[in-house]
């Protein structure tokens, strides 16, 4: 969810230089939401609105529980040290929690169903979505569009973001998709999935946020939407 966010705030900054990456593993540490083990978008954007979140360069993902929300595991700045012993990970600070940007959200909410789903992505860009990553999936190297059933209905054990869509030639409609498993996953990173069917029920849970713009724009919300 923190890449379709990330992705939101690049679209409202009309793509300025440096991007900004929202840190997962904020949420990882601070339990905002769940694990590496999964979670739950909704609660991680309330958490958002509620305390903020750094970018990437504050935290930098890791990939595992490190069950800490202090404010050290919030934001750190690492410096090498100048001997083998010391150079990974180096030395590391605390930054002030006033000498850095915190993004909240505005509002957030849910979607399902493809109809839905593309209004709120062309309204205001990705969303977050759950779906089965069966091992086919996994094993995913791009060139196709994929399409596969999950097992049951509600099935969903891994989080993604969807950014758009299209249509193959024979007319099939499909998704696409952003993982968080490296460029070297997929298309680049990214893949194609079926829309309506055979999609790993990508359709039944998605989620949504509107990211806030500036700092001043931070402090002066009052009242956060939630649309479930």
């Amino acid at each position: 969810m923190t890449s379709a966010l990330s992705d939101r705030i690049a679209l409202q900054r009309n793509g300025a230089w440096p991007p900004i990456n929202l840190s997962p593993q904020v949420l990882i540490n601070c339990h905002w939401g769940g694990s590496c083990e999964g979670g739950n978008p909704a609660t991680a954007y309330a958490k958002i609105a509620k305390h903020g979140i750094p970018d990437e360069t504050c935290q930098a993902y890791q990939a595992k529980n490190l069950n800490s929300c202090d404010a050290m595991h919030q934001c750190e700045e690492c410096f090498a040290g100048n001997t083998s012993d010391t150079f990974w990970p180096g030395t590391c600070h605390l930054v002030p929690d006033s000498q850095y940007h915190k993004w909240r959200v505005s509002e957030y909410g849910k979607v399902s169903g493809a109809d839905n789903m593309k209004k709120e992505i062309f309204q205001r860009g990705p969303i977050s979505c759950g779906l089965f990553a069966n091992t086919a999936f996994i094993n995913y190297e791009g060139g196709y569009v994929f399409a596969q059933d999950a097992p049951n209905p509600w099935f969903i054990n891994h989080e993604i973001s969807i950014a758009g869509w299209g249509v193959t030639e024979n007319g099939t409609e499909y998704w696409i998709g952003r993982n968080s498993w490296g460029r070297y996953w997929g298309e680049g990173g990214w893949f194609r999935l079926r829309m309506h069917e055979k999609n790993l029920n990508v359709e039944t849970d998605c989620s949504w946020g509107v990211p806030t713009t500036t700092i001043e724009e931070e402090d002066t919300i009052n009242d956060i939407q939630v649309t479930l």
